[in-house]
């Protein structure tokens, strides 16, 4: 546990509601008194490590579900979200912010999904004016944004959805190279779906197509064989895992329907990575080749993208591999991936920090970059970088190339052969990177593109330094 107070009231008290007992029934199990208790229950005191020891002990609780994880993700959102314009300057301080996301986590969500709208009726009116001026479509904003925060807040993993692929792919003996054929197999044989791989002009840039009357599944002979058995393990969830994957999705509660099917295919998607690397005979392979991205991808038959995707989210209780944060970056650096299980949390809105080394990768295709980073907060991670290309439908069809970026804290670093050669304890080794210009609190950045939204600026007609002002 790290040397930081962790305040945990709420999850004390979801501990001992769960197992109906009374706070002072709850104290004589753990040793405690009923006031100690009440205090922890009301994050007037933090919690210790024989508590943590005796919660552990006596009511199998996971020491790492009392690390703050989902308190850091709602604390950089909901900071970020008060550094917005419209709330006119008047941001809590960050205690306050504090005291809101450990006591009242549901507050901190309801103001985040209002600050969310908000944003998006901005949107509206600039898409109106827009409209007006040029007579154009007003573009409404898409559900992607509540599905990817979705996924987000409950660390990417679905505990239902990653059993049921380990099952197929242990059904299927897969989870090692040469998937195909046996998905194939299987999907024909008890999914009753007939599977056509179109090579061909005709087929352009579709990679799935499945035709419900005639159980047809139609594949693209260029999106390669990892991509295809993912397309088909996708299929196979959508038929055999529906009514656990629409279970999950109205569990969500999202504001629409359109977000809810949006859900469900990221839930088919979820399932589809499951059973290509299927979680203990993946977690044992990435422990074994010391999370070497290549290697893993060739002993699984899957895409470097995949692999480190499926990194991210091996957070099963109990079981839980390293922490790593993962995100897909295009070209103008926006992030249309990311998770993070790390203490690192991306920004909502905007472009990623332009000193992140995923944004030289596209300067040097077909190598894996390396990053000793430090955030504002001084935590220091290892970041790789790596460019991703998707299979072109021809000569004269657009060609999608993004960034990925994986990392860890640097404690963990040792446990990855990219870390073998580097220097781990020079300070100077660690380069400064933020989340975004917007929120970002560095002074002396050479890179910074915008000032920082709740910081007052000064403008000295009389002195120019790196920028035309200082906060």
């Amino acid at each position: 546990m790290r040397d930081k107070k962790i305040f945990v009231g709420r999850k004390i008290r979801a501990v001992r509601q769960h197992h109906k007992l009374t706070q002072a029934a709850f104290a004589a199990r753990l040793g405690i008194s009923t006031s100690y208790l009440n205090q922890l229950e009301n994050n007037q005191r933090h919690i210790t490590a024989p508590v943590l020891l005796a919660l552990a002990d006596k009511f199998s609780v996971e020491m790492r579900d009392f690390a703050g994880g989902d308190e850091d993700r709602l604390l950089a959102d909901l900071a970020e979200a008060f550094a917005d314009p419209a709330f006119g300057g008047q941001q809590p301080a960050p205690q306050d912010i504090q005291l809101v996301v450990q006591n009242t986590p549901a507050v901190a969500l309801a103001v985040l999904s209002l600050h969310r709208s908000l944003r998006q009726s901005g949107e509206r009116l600039a898409a109106l004016d827009d409209t007006i001026e040029r007579s154009g479509v007003l573009v409404e904003p898409t559900p992607y944004e509540e599905v990817r925060d979705y996924f987000h807040y409950i660390d990417n993993y679905i505990e239902e959805l990653d059993r049921a692929g380990e099952a197929l792919a242990e059904k299927l003996g897969t989870g090692g190279g040469g998937q195909l054929t046996p998905l194939t197999d299987y999907a024909e044989r008890r999914c009753g779906i007939r599977i056509v791989i179109e090579t061909g002009a005709a087929v352009g840039g579709t990679l799935r197509h499945y035709d419900e009357k005639t159980r047809v599944l139609r594949l693209n002979s260029r999106s390669g064989a990892a991509t295809n058995a993912f397309q088909i393990a996708h299929q196979i969830g959508l038929i055999e895992c529906r009514d656990m994957i629409d279970a999950v999705a109205e569990r969500a509660d999202f504001h629409s329907e359109d977000a809810a099917a949006v859900c469900r295919i990221g839930l088919a998607n979820y399932f589809a990575g499951a059973a290509l690397l299927p979680y203990r005979r993946f977690l044992e392979a990435a422990r074994e080749l010391r999370h070497d991205l290549d290697l893993l991808a060739e002993r699984f038959g899957a895409s470097i993208e995949q692999v480190a995707h499926r990194l991210s989210t091996m957070q099963r209780p109990g079981e839980q591999g390293i922490p790593f944060f993962f995100a897909r970056v295009d070209r103008a650096g926006n992030i249309t991936k990311r998770h993070s299980a790390t203490k690192l949390q991306f920004a909502r809105f905007g472009s990623a920090c332009p000193l992140w080394n995923v944004h030289r990768a596209f300067e040097a295709p077909n190598s894996i970059l390396r990053q000793q980073a430090e955030t504002p907060d001084g935590r220091r991670y290892l970041c790789l970088a790596t460019v991703v290309t998707k299979p072109s439908a021809g000569f004269h069809a657009p060609v999608q190339t993004y960034a990925l970026s994986l990392g860890c804290e640097i404690e963990h670093a040792s446990r990855l052969v990219y870390a073998d050669d580097l220097d781990l304890a020079r300070d100077t080794a660690f380069e400064p990177i933020g989340i975004s210009c917007r929120i970002c609190e560095r002074i002396d950045c050479h890179q910074r593109a915008v000032p920082p939204l709740k910081r007052p600026l000064t403008v000295e007609p009389n002195h120019r330094g790196r920028l035309p002002y200082s906060f």
